[in-house]
């Protein structure tokens, strides 16, 4: 029996439309390309982003806060931080509630206190934009100091932590600040430039305390005694801050009262975090201690591999899990902290295989960590499924532990960043 074939020739107007649309995809695909590598283009991009973010919580109304019958300004946060140098300055306790004047407690070190006397020195609408663009432009600069990584690259890793950075300045907090200063730190390691590296740690402690993990980075560069002199140095340096403006009783007053402070914030607190997860999904609670200490165990598990200290990639993977560990294991971690781990996150994604494992658990961490929270995510799935059951934080826990994974299997046959 014949075969018989039957050919439809297509039309010519179809055929002339799918090249049309495949030259204007070629071509929206290189602009977009140049423009993510573009650096300036991103200064601009950054710059309108924090401006934007001062602006809105400048302009919006007064709001109020669960469990309070009084009216708050927008900028709730950077109130807590400009007030809380005023406080210093007036030799009154840092770490009691102020309810005249901003909701919530102080929760930072006196000496980010007395850092903070540089904005508070301005009116609101100039210290807060300032506030917002030293957040953006810090880690802008961070990720660009990166070696071994070209600007599309860069501009691809800042490019996908927009939308964290704006919840980040929207809320006014220090966490962009704090991504910034840690990769910032491994950049300088990385370039020998030990003065500065210790400082960017040691101030990131300063400021909130689990900026300390950033030391883990130490293990893998010489001049081990050069780190610990320097780390002395500006230890002493930012902790005597304060001295300007307080005397030492009154110092040792303030530090006690910030540690007692720490001490009663360990409530029955999950947050966005393992514990989170834990607790919501199988009602495990008060562990807190017990996860935190299995996090750090299973943390510092791969850097046994002493002999992978001096291979690019164990290094970068390792400040990536930094990154993430420090918010996946912070049992206060809220929804603007997320500018921490998913600049870990971008940073893996943009430095590993593209294949369909690392594809799928980097876009399973962009809509569910950065898009989630966001009016393009649907309401009823974000209030059913993601606030409930803790999803924010569910995709960076898994790619932390792919990133401890990779760190295990590395092997001297795959040095170079794309593994």
């Amino acid at each position: 029996m014949a075969a018989f074939q039957v050919y439809i020739k297509q039309p010519e107007w179809i055929s002339l439309s799918s090249q049309y649309l495949l030259s204007i995809w070629h071509y929206m695909k290189d602009r977009i390309k140049k423009l993510i590598s573009n650096k300036y283009s991103l200064v601009i991009v950054f710059a309108i982003f924090a401006l934007f973010a001062g602006i809105q919580s400048l302009t919006l109304g007064p709001k109020m806060f669960s469990g309070s019958d009084k009216e708050y300004n927008n900028y709730n946060n950077y109130t807590i931080f400009e007030k809380s140098f005023h406080h210093l300055k007036d030799k009154q306790d840092l770490y009691m509630l102020y309810p005249d004047e901003h909701w919530d407690l102080y929760k930072y070190t006196p000496t980010f206190s007395a850092f903070f006397g540089f904005f508070a020195f301005f009116p609101d609408w100039i210290g807060l934009n300032l506030w917002n663009f030293l957040n953006a432009f810090i880690l802008l600069l961070a990720v660009y100091y990166l070696p071994r990584l070209d600007n599309f690259e860069k501009g691809l890793i800042l490019s996908i932590i927009l939308i964290e950075l704006m919840t980040c300045m929207q809320n006014e907090q220090s966490n962009a600040l704090i991504a910034g200063l840690l990769v910032l730190s491994f950049g300088m390691l990385e370039n020998k430039n030990y003065l500065f590296a210790t400082f960017c740690i040691v101030f990131s402690g300063f400021i909130k305390l689990f900026g300390i993990v950033g030391f883990a980075l130490f293990l893998f560069y010489p001049h081990k005694s050069k780190l610990l002199l320097y780390t002395a140095f500006w230890a002493i340096l930012l902790f005597m801050i304060p001295c300007l403006y307080v005397d030492f009783n009154q110092y040792i007053f303030l530090l006690n009262s910030y540690v007692e402070m720490l001490l009663n914030d360990h409530s029955a607190s999950y947050g966005y975090s393992v514990m989170g997860c834990l607790n919501s999904w199988f009602h495990i609670a008060n562990y807190n201690s017990i996860i935190v200490l299995t996090g750090i165990i299973i943390f510092l598990f791969p850097l046994i591999r002493v002999k992978a200290y001096n291979i690019y990639t164990f290094k970068f993977l390792t400040l990536t899990s930094i990154l993430i560990w420090i918010v996946i294991f912070n049992h206060k971690a809220e929804s603007p902290t997320f500018i921490i781990a998913m600049t870990g996150v971008s940073l893996w994604f943009v430095g590993s295989e593209k294949n369909k494992v690392n594809i799928a658990l980097f876009v399973f961490a962009f809509i569910l960590t950065s898009l989630s929270p966001t009016d393009i995510f649907p309401e009823y799935l974000r209030e059913e499924f993601v606030k409930p059951y803790t999803l924010k934080a569910f995709p960076c826990i898994v790619i932390w532990l792919k990133i401890i994974y990779d760190m295990i299997r590395l092997n001297k046959d795959r040095m170079g960043i794309f593994y």
